[in-house]
């Protein structure tokens, strides 16, 4: 038994595919974990979400941003833009069974045998894993619950970018899906900057990559993300591994195998998937 770790797949099914088939991924022993973004930017989100759902327990999904947005797509409360190439999804007669799973998925997961972290985008610098944990399980009620499309109206928001114990629910919220799910720079006081995208080697001071802020968990613990496809070719500390290598612009979906630490890649198959 094999524990493989993968991120931002965006619908490239077919490379998906291959790289699994390249990696050994044994479906019936072998487990993968997913740092988020299944979905959009490439054209088979549909095929990935069922593959992904026929494989029940030997998968453990974290959701990542464009994630959480197809499922606000579906129930309304965004507006379904072209570049997401979710129409096959939305017209699927298995879509509603599917988003269903979907939002029942996580924003944080720990092992902590394995002494491992995974989220999509990262863990404040605020926080520590006692506190990522509780603010993680916070946004899986209220995604999971009946009324989720009325949190999905209301919980997005870019000025909610600062931690303390005295915001209140709705701004924990929206804190905390920033931080999961967007993050990428930190200012020195610890404020999200939700804007920037670019590689760490083109910005300048007070800009920080969140991982080379200060940290709040044991150092032990390895922390698996992905959402940050300009870090490609960054040299990056450990404990961090990144996993997003931008195969939905033409880069590669990479995957690592816990057990002997070893990458596996696949390039952008053009035209093909």
């Amino acid at each position: 038994m094999s524990v493989y770790f993968i991120s931002d797949i965006h619908g490239c099914y077919k490379e998906f595919k291959l790289l699994l088939k390249k990696s050994c991924f044994d479906d019936k022993k072998d487990f993968l974990w997913i740092a988020g973004d299944l979905v959009s930017r490439g054209p088979s989100s549909l095929k990935v979400i069922r593959y992904l759902y026929s494989l029940k327990k030997r998968v453990k999904i974290i959701l990542g941003n464009h994630d959480l947005n197809l499922i606000a797509v579906y129930s309304g409360v965004r507006e379904n833009k072209k570049e997401n190439f979710f129409d096959e999804f939305l017209s699927a007669k298995d879509s509603l069974e599917l988003i269903n799973w979907l939002r029942c998925q996580s924003f944080l997961k720990i092992d902590e045998k394995r002494k491992i972290i995974m989220s999509h985008a990262g863990i404040s610098p605020k926080w520590d894993i006692d506190t990522a944990k509780k603010c993680a399980l916070e946004i899986e009620k209220c995604l999971s619950g009946k009324n989720y499309p009325s949190f999905l109206k209301f919980v997005f928001n870019n000025k909610i970018n600062y931690w303390n114990l005295n915001l209140n629910t709705l701004d924990r919220l929206r804190y905390s899906i920033n931080v999961f799910t967007r993050m990428r720079y930190c200012y020195p006081d610890g404020r999200l900057n939700l804007f920037c995208k670019e590689s760490p080697n083109l910005v300048q001071y007070p800009l920080i990559p969140w991982f080379k802020m200060p940290y709040n968990f044991p150092k032990e613990y390895s922390v698996f993300f992905g959402h940050w496809s300009s870090l490609k070719g960054i040299k990056i500390p450990q404990p961090f591994f990144p996993l997003d290598n931008g195969c939905c612009w033409g880069g590669k979906l990479i995957m690592f195998r816990w057990e002997d630490k070893k990458y596996f890649s696949q390039s952008f198959q053009k035209n093909t998937n």
